[in-house]
Parts: structure tokens; sequence; C-alpha cells
């Protein structure tokens, strides 16, 4: 291990001891604490800093950040997955209008060009804090009467199972590395060109039908993603990997069979 990833994980450590909010000691004081140069020390700074566990503040010190939130690769809303995290979830709707769906969206939703859309633009908070923007679209003849009221600090698909009958019950959802335009960036309150996430996901209720199409833009500083690995399984229970491996050795037998009787003959 290098020293400055011994510097940055003592760092870490006396961030754990540490509030969100309460300052780290100076460069100089590390830099005795720790027995490595001050340039060291820097470098495992700025690493803390770009990772988001510090915030650095011109002329007054570095200072320890809000956690980011680990955001589970599953078919959860954003409302329920602040409230497992002991936050306040909120949404300020920014925009609510209808327009057609175009072929772009035609595809996402399999409807016709021609089929009215709702398209709702929202900012979604945790504790007051803007956290994601969103812009979603949804067929209109499945949200009739839906205003910006409506949305205003509830969940979407809370919405449309108390009042639709609509059960949201799979979904695909694809992620990318992003960084923040003009408006974005005046949403989340951010810099511009903040490093992102860009979320898009397409899910469908119980009956088969196409719900929604949304396009979200979650902040980088405040996210990371957590998905669990497993292996994947064969018909037959086992790993896929080893099912493979195995079908390759029979195959590989298989080859060698021929060849064996053809040298067998050659000795009668």
């Amino acid at each position: 291990m290098s020293k400055q990833e011994e510097a940055r994980d003592a760092v870490l450590d006396l961030i754990e001891s540490l509030s969100v909010g309460q300052a780290i000691p100076s460069e100089r004081l590390l830099t005795l604490e720790l027995g490595v140069s001050r340039l060291t020390v820097r470098a495992a700074l700025d690493e803390l800093v770009r990772d988001g566990y510090l915030d650095r503040r011109h002329g007054s010190g570095t200072y320890v950040t809000e956690p980011k939130i680990a955001q589970p690769l599953t078919l959860t809303s954003f409302s329920d997955e602040m409230r497992r995290r002991g936050m306040v979830p909120g949404s300020r709707t920014l925009e609510l209008a209808t327009t057609p769906a175009g072929a772009r969206l035609a595809r996402r939703l399999e409807v016709s060009p021609a089929e009215p859309l709702v398209r709702i633009k929202r900012l979604r908070l945790a504790d007051a804090q803007p956290m994601a923007m969103e812009v979603l679209h949804v067929p209109q003849a499945l949200v009739p009467g839906l205003t910006k009221a409506d949305l205003e600090n509830h969940s979407f698909y809370e919405l449309l199972q108390r009042r639709y009958a609509i059960v949201i019950v799979s979904g695909t959802q694809t992620i990318e590395p992003t960084v923040t335009n003009e408006e974005e960036s005046e949403v989340l309150g951010v810099p511009l060109h903040t490093p992102a996430f860009l979320f898009e996901r397409t899910t469908v209720s119980e009956s088969g039908r196409t719900v929604e199409f949304v396009r979200s833009i979650y902040r980088g500083d405040r996210y990371r993603l957590v998905a669990d690995l497993v292996p994947q399984r064969s018909r037959n229970g086992r790993s896929a990997g080893v099912a493979e491996r195995e079908r390759k050795g029979d195959q590989n037998r298989g080859a060698q069979a021929p060849h064996s009787t053809k040298r067998g003959n050659s000795h009668r």
C-alpha cells in the first residue's frame, strides 16, 4: 500500500468519527499526525474531495460532507427509497403539459406517434435537499385529470395505484455517467457540468401495458450505485459458468470418440 493510500484510509477513519459539516484538521496537522509529506496528504485529500467525502472551502477549511445515498438497482420508487433511509421525500412539480408522443417516445411506450402524452418535470428532494431532476412521459389515457398539485410531495407510483388502479410490476432501466447541463445545474443547485448519473426507465403494469418512460438526472456527489451480485443459474440449478464448462467438456469428449475408434480399426 502506498503512502497516499495509507493517508487516505487514515483520513477516512477520521471522517467516521466526525459529524457532517465538521472540519477536519489542517494539512499541516495531518502531516504531523500521519508522518507523511504535505504533498501526500494533499493528494489524499484531493481524492476524497473528488469522491464526495470532503468539501474544500477556499479560505475556510475542509469539511465532512453528507454521506452518499446508496441507490440499489431495483424497481422502487424514489419516495419509498428515501423513507427506507430515514429521510423525508419530497417533490416539486416544475412542469405538466400534454404533447404528442412522436416517433421516439411512441417506440418507448408502444403507442401511436399521435398519442397524447402527459409530460411531467419534477425536482426530487430528500430532507428538503435537491437530489434529482426527472422528466417522465405517460399516456394521457392512463391518467385522466392528473394535475400538478396531485404530484406535489407524492409518489407517482402510489398515485397510479390509488387513483388509477395501475400497479407497476416490472421495468427496464439503463444508467450511464453524464454531467449536468445549464437547466439541470440550476434546478439541482450545482455548478455547470457537475458529474451526475443519467437513469432512463420504462415501466410495465401488471396488465402488461407500458406505463411510463422517465429520464432522471441524479447528483453524482450524493449518489453511489449498489447491486447485489449472484451467480446466474442454469435450468438444472447449477451456476451458468459451471454448466457451460461441463457442456464444453462433454462436447470435447464427444469429438474425441470417432478419432479413437478410427485409430483402433487401423490396428486390426
